[in-house]
């Protein structure tokens, strides 16, 4: 499975950029996919303490998402 990573659509974008993985390592981008074995070694490198987490939070598909 590949994840999409789409900035513009992040939920917490401007409020976790600064210690999310995608913004350490490329800058944030308007989208990205990671497959499962990348998304492996982010979540081991991030537990190991050398990158932040990746931060995306995504809406379910069909939910509606309030402004703030």
């Amino acid at each position: 499975m590949t994840t999409r990573i789409d900035c513009d659509t992040c939920l917490v974008r401007g409020l976790a950029c600064h210690d999310c993985v995608v913004t350490v390592l490329l800058g944030p981008p308007p989208e990205l996919a990671i497959g499962d074995d990348e998304r492996a070694a982010l979540d081991v490198l991030a537990a190991g303490g050398l990158v932040p987490p990746l931060r995306m939070v995504s809406a379910e598909p069909g939910a509606q998402v309030e402004s703030a």
